[in-house]
């Protein structure tokens, strides 16, 4: 393998980080133990040399430009694997450390994995955690992500994908709903009943609804006034407040089924579910802090399986 950077270049490198993450070049400085001006210079050899401009300046500040945040994304992630690297062989990484950046679909985020990250930074303090929240689809190396959960993955060749849970679908209602519109005793019943419908963010397509009938799996079609999409805590707020039935994840509404303020529906027809996946990238070298946080929520699969139903 032929040699791409020379130490100066590696050195340029690190220094338009700590000024990226600093916001300023004499505090990139001060962290480096050098001027100023030889911060200013080797950033300057560094954009002649990638012939893009990498800050925009005025006297009083500095900014990254748009070529400037993209290199500063994939040359931190960089600089913090040759670090972890380093370490590992020389044997001083006693502990996972650095930025773990996580996406994570809305509801199962809050739900799921917001609440044990408290548990993750007490076993592991010197990681840090950068939550992004959204359901879209992520770019890993574009992003600089490290980890996202997706459900209904697609099979990607360039991922690792681990299975966390098929999460349990129900139906439910609040009991208000129930005694207006009376209760559906069977799959042909949804007809006469208002069914909040989720739409698909990527498509704008509603969501059929998952049963089981004699072993068969069953989708339907359900209609209703109420829609909401790319975010699935709407439907159930709608259900809470009387609006009608909703078909959803039997982890969101555990409590309001145990409270009474939501009532199951249909369980005759239920044990459909959908899988939540935990994706990371292949890579000959996953950072210990990766590793950490794939064992540690592997750890919690058989509690979130819960008693056979």
């Amino acid at each position: 393998m032929k040699r791409h950077f020379e130490d100066l270049q590696l050195g340029s490198i690190e220094l338009f980080c700590l000024a990226a993450e600093a916001g300023s070049f004499t505090a990139a400085a001060q962290l480096a133990g050098v001027t100023p001006a030889a911060v200013s210079r080797s950033i300057l050899r560094l954009e002649q040399r990638l012939g893009s401009r990498l800050f925009a300046r005025t006297t009083r500040s500095i900014r990254l430009t748009d070529a400037g945040r993209s290199f500063f994304e994939q040359c931190s992630q960089a600089l913090t694997q040759l670090v972890e690297a380093q370490q590992e062989v020389m044997g001083a990484q006693t502990s996972p450390s650095g930025r773990l950046r996580i996406s994570l679909p809305t509801t199962y985020g809050h739900h799921r994995i917001l609440p044990l990250l408290p548990k993750f930074r007490a076993l592991y303090p010197e990681v840090t955690v950068d939550v992004h929240l959204g359901n879209r689809n992520i770019d890993f190396v574009e992003e600089g992500y490290d980890l996202a959960i997706r459900v209904r993955a697609q099979p990607d060749s360039t991922l690792i994908a681990r299975l966390l849970e098929d999460a349990a679908l129900v139906v439910v209602a609040a009991p208000e709903y129930l005694h207006r519109a009376g209760t559906p005793q069977t799959l042909d019943d949804l007809i006469a009943h208002e069914c909040i419908q989720f739409e698909l963010p990527s498509s704008g397509r509603r969501i059929s609804w998952l049963f089981q009938e004699n072993d068969r799996d069953l989708e339907v079609i359900s209609d209703g006034g109420y829609s909401c999409s790319d975010d699935v805590l709407g439907g159930v707020t709608l259900a809470k407040h009387g609006a009608g039935l909703f078909q959803t994840y039997r982890f969101i509404v555990e409590q309001e089924l145990a409270d009474g303020r939501l009532m199951e529906v249909l369980q005759p027809y239920a044990g459909r579910s959908r899988p939540y996946t935990l994706l990371y990238p292949h890579g000959r070298y996953v950072p210990q802090r990766v590793r950490a946080f794939v064992d540690f929520l592997l750890g919690f699969r058989e509690e979130w399986a819960g008693p056979a139903r």
